[in-house]
């Protein structure tokens, strides 16, 4: 698989199978992940793999959590608190699109919170990774974090293997940085679903719209 092929079949999956993910395969698409780019060379990334028992004591922790409700403070604002058009309209339609997917309307918010749940899940997926980074660190830092990110996705896909970059994570900093045992200056910035997409699921079916090139680019000449 080259780079553009990586790129156009990459997409955000949220339902997984079980099958295993090899600790040598996450070692090797992690370590190349690090020829990311960072400025100044800094790589600022902390990056933390739970697979196994470690895995499934952070899934059973994030039930007795989740069904609390959110009571803890997030490390960070996922979305500014007034989004303006187009950006509130793509949220909207792509969040629109996966329920309708899901075949669970607008008025059902039970079931509509009982899906968002499975964030907590990974997605059933078999291995979760997490990113986190010192609070030291500033906006370029943090960009840093995304380019390692997606390198990591694109290398997963080169591997088949399928992802999803979850910032849903954040909103339970003090649980999971427990759990992931982090010093205190250390800020947990997003969660990662890794392994094998459910070809079934009517939820992976979706590949999100994208803005047309005339909207979002500018060729000045």
């Amino acid at each position: 698989m080259d780079v553009q092929q990586a790129v156009q079949s990459r997409k955000s999956v949220r339902d997984f199978l079980d099958t295993p993910v090899s600790e040598a395969t996450l070692r090797k698409v992690i370590e190349t992940a690090t020829r990311a780019p960072s400025g100044g060379n800094l790589q600022p990334w902390h990056l933390h793999v739970a697979t196994g028992d470690a895995l499934a004591r952070l899934k059973t922790l994030m039930q007795e959590k989740v069904s609390k409700g959110f009571n803890e403070v997030p490390e960070y604002e996922i979305y500014p608190p007034k989004l303006q058009s187009p950006y509130r309209d793509r949220r909207f339609e792509i969040g629109e699109l996966m329920y309708r997917q899901l075949d669970i309307p607008r008025e059902d918010k039970v079931a509509r919170f009982e899906w968002f749940k499975r964030n907590f899940e990974f997605f059933g997926a078999p291995v979760g990774l997490f990113c986190t980074v010192d609070d030291n660190m500033g906006p370029p830092q943090w960009s840093d974090l995304g380019m390692i990110l997606q390198t990591i996705m694109l290398l997963l896909r080169a591997e088949g293997l399928d992802s999803c970059a979850q910032e849903s994570w954040s909103v339970y900093p003090k649980t999971i940085s427990e759990f992931l045992g982090l010093p205190e200056h250390r800020k947990v910035f997003a969660g990662m679903a890794i392994g094998y997409a459910n070809p079934d699921s009517p939820v992976n079916q979706i590949t999100s719209p994208r803005a047309p090139l005339e909207e979002i680019v500018e060729f000045i000449s």
